[in-house]
C-alpha cells in the first residue's frame, strides 16, 4: 500500500520504523482492537499572532487550550478548515497526518502518548495508518514539546426521558459556579412564535389547504417575502416569476414544503442573535439550507416504500442546527469560548464540546424545548439523536438521515467540519446507493451560488 510522496519523504527523512495498518470501513485500524495499550493519534492545528502549531493527541481526545495557555503563554485557537483544506490538496491528502513537523511546523505532543507501548498514526490517506512503537514515536517527537495537551471527550447522552432533568441541573450547577444567578433568570428559553403555533395547528388540520397556508404564511410580510423569495431561487428553475406564497406553494414547492420551510424559518427567529456576528448568522444560515438541500436530495433518491416524510426530513435538515441559536441566546457570556473550543476541536462532534463546557448539548436543549412546543416527533428525535448513530428508535430514519447528510457535505469539502469514513451500513440502514448518494450531494455542491443567495437572504 502506497503513501502519498510527501508522506513517504518525511519518513524516509526521519528514517522511521513502520507498518502500515489499514483501516476498517468505520475508520479504525484493522485488527486494533485485538492489540493491548495502542493508542490512534491524531493531528489537531493550532495558530496565534506567532504562527501555527501542531498538536498530536490521542483520537477522540479534545484539545486543552487552557493547558496549553499555561505551559506556552500563548493564546491559540482553530485554524479555519477553508484555510488547511488547499494545503491538503496539494499533498493529496484527506486529513492532517499525525507526523510531528508536518509543514516544519513546530510541535506540540499530548504526555499521554508516551505511555503507549504502540501507536497508530494518521497517515493523511484517511484509508491507513502508521504503526509506530513507543521508542520509534519518541524518536520522531525527540524536538517536539511535551505537555499535558488533552482532555477526554465526555460520553454524550441521548436519553430523552431524563433530558430536562439533565439540562436544569446543568444550568443550575452552571450558573452556580459561574453566574451566580438563580435558575429561572438564567434559562429564559423563548416561546413558541405565533406563526409557528398557526402553523402546527394546520398541520393537524385535514381539511387545510393552499389558502389556509398562504393566509399563515403572509401574515408576517418578511416570512412571505422568504419564502416568495425561495421558490424563486435559480435553484428550483421555477418558470416565469413567482409573484405571491401562493405561486410558490402551487407553481414550484408543494404544500408540504411550503409549511415546513415557513415553520423552520419563523422559529429562527425565535431566538436573539445579538450576541452572534454577522459571519456566524450567516454561516447558520448557510448550514441550514445546505443540510435541508442535501437531505432533500437524498430523501428523494431512497426508493418509495423504504422513503421517509419528505416534509419531515426536510425540515429536520433545516433546524439540525437550531441548538447553535439556542446556546447563543441562553449562554451569551460564555458562547464565544465554547466556539473558541469548537474550532480548536473540530476533529470531534461540536456537541461533545458542549457537553464538556456546559454538561449539556445544543441539540439537547432545542430537542426539549422543541418538545414543549409541541412540534413534530420526528424532528425532536432527529435533534436529539443527531449524534447517536446507534438510535433504533421510533423516527430514528430522520436522525440517521440529517447525519449522513451533513457527513456527506463535509466529506465534499463543504463547512467546518473534517472528513470522516461513512460505512456501508449507514447507507444500508436508509436503503440508499452510495453512489447515487454521492452524485447527489455533488450536484448539490455544484448549485452552491443559488444556495448561497437562499442563506444570504435568510438572513433578513
Amino acid at each position: 500500500m502506497s503513501l502519498p510522496a510527501s508522506i513517504q519523504e518525511m519518513l524516509d527523512t526521519q528514517k522511521v520504523n513502520y507498518n502500515i495498518a489499514p483501516m476498517d470501513r468505520s475508520g479504525h485500524p484493522l485488527g486494533s482492537s485485538q492489540m493491548q495499550n495502542i493508542c490512534i493519534v491524531q493531528s489537531v492545528l493550532l495558530q496565534d499572532a506567532h504562527g501555527r502549531v501542531q498538536v498530536l493527541l490521542p483520537a477522540g481526545s479534545l484539545v486543552d487550550l487552557e493547558s496549553l495557555s499555561r505551559h506556552t503563554e500563548r493564546n491559540f485557537e482553530g485554524v479555519n478548515l477553508d484555510d488547511v483544506r488547499p494545503l491538503l490538496q496539494q499533498h493529496q491528502l484527506t486529513c492532517i497526518p499525525a507526523l510531528p513537523r508536518w509543514q516544519s511546523m513546530p510541535t506540540v505532543v499530548d504526555e499521554r502518548l508516551v505511555q503507549a507501548s504502540t501507536l497508530w498514526l494518521e497517515s493523511g490517506t484517511g484509508t491507513n495508518m502508521l504503526e509506530l512503537s513507543r521508542a520509534d514515536f519518541q524518536s520522531i517527537i525527540a524536538t517536539s514539546e511535551v505537555l499535558p495537551c488533552a482532555l477526554d471527550a465526555p460520553v454524550l447522552s441521548f436519553d430523552g426521558d431524563k433530558e430536562e432533568a439533565q439540562i436544569l441541573d446543568s444550568v443550575k450547577r452552571f450558573t452556580q459556579k459561574r453566574v451566580k444567578q438563580r435558575l429561572d433568570e438564567t434559562l429564559e428559553l423563548p416561546p413558541l412564535p405565533e406563526t409557528a403555533q398557526r402553523i402546527i395547528k394546520l398541520r393537524a388540520d385535514p381539511n387545510a389547504d393552499i389558502s389556509d397556508l398562504s393566509n399563515i404564511v403572509e401574515i408576517d410580510p418578511s416570512l412571505a417575502a422568504q419564502v416568495v423569495s425561495w421558490a424563486a431561487s435559480p435553484y428550483y428553475s421555477a418558470p416565469g416569476r413567482i409573484k405571491s406564497v401562493h405561486d410558490a406553494i402551487v407553481r414550484v414547492l408543494g404544500f408540504d414544503m411550503v409549511l415546513n420551510l415557513a415553520l423552520g424559518l419563523s422559529l429562527g427567529k425565535t431566538v436573539n442573535m445579538q450576541v452572534l456576528t454577522p459571519q456566524q448568522i450567516a454561516r447558520y444560515w448557510r448550514d441550514a439550507v445546505y443540510s435541508a438541500a442535501a437531505v432533500e436530495g437524498l430523501v428523494t433518491s431512497i426508493e418509495r416504500p423504504f422513503r421517509p416524510g419528505f416534509g419531515m426530513a426536510y425540515l429536520s435538515g433545516l433546524l439540525s442546527n437550531f441548538g447553535y441559536l439556542i446556546l447563543a441566546d441562553v449562554f451569551p457570556p460564555y458562547f464565544a469560548s465554547i466556539e473558541r473550543m469548537a474550532k480548536a476541536n473540530s476533529h470531534v462532534p461540536s456537541a461533545c464540546v458542549e457537553q464538556h463546557q456546559l454538561g449539556m448539548t445544543g441539540n439537547q436543549i432545542a430537542a426539549w424545548l422543541m418538545d414543549n412546543w409541541n412540534m413534530p416527533e420526528e424532528v425532536v428525535i432527529a435533534l436529539r439523536h443527531l449524534h447517536n448513530p446507534n438510535y433504533q428508535g421510533e423516527h430514528a430514519v430522520y436522525a440517521k438521515l440529517v447525519g449522513l447528510a451533513q457527513q456527506m457535505l463535509a466529506n465534499a469539502g463543504f463547512g467546518n467540519r473534517l472528513t470522516r469514513p461513512i460505512t456501508d451500513h449507514a447507507f444500508a440502514e436508509l436503503h440508499l446507493d452510495p453512489e447515487t448518494a454521492r452524485i447527489t450531494v455533488e450536484n448539490i455542491l455544484e448549485a452552491g451560488d443559488d444556495l448561497d443567495a437562499i442563506a444570504e437572504k435568510m438572513r433578513a
